[in-house]
């Protein structure tokens, strides 16, 4: 597997493990967009009511970035981006 190979098959990894706390974001009228990964880190975007949330970073370090590190061990960090 080449390194071209290897990163889009954890991208896809990454959307999966979203897709799977997804539900539970939206029933709090919020969601999640994948950005990017690179280097380890994992780039996301909390939107709606979880974009404005004073727990946002509770949520991110806490809930997503372990069930990401849970599954995908080369994710060494995650960062919501504020666009």
């Amino acid at each position: 597997m080449t390194k071209k190979e290897k990163k889009k098959d954890i991208n896809v990894q990454i959307e999966e493990v979203l897709e799977k706390l997804r539900p539970y974001l939206n029933s709090d009228g919020g969601d999640i967009e994948f950005i990017k990964f690179e280097d380890g880190v994992v780039f996301v975007k909390l939107l709606g009511a979880c974009g404005n949330c004073p727990h946002r970073n509770d949520t991110i370090k806490g809930s997503v970035f372990a069930a990401l590190k849970a599954e995908i061990p080369e994710v060494t960090d995650i960062i919501n981006v504020e666009l």
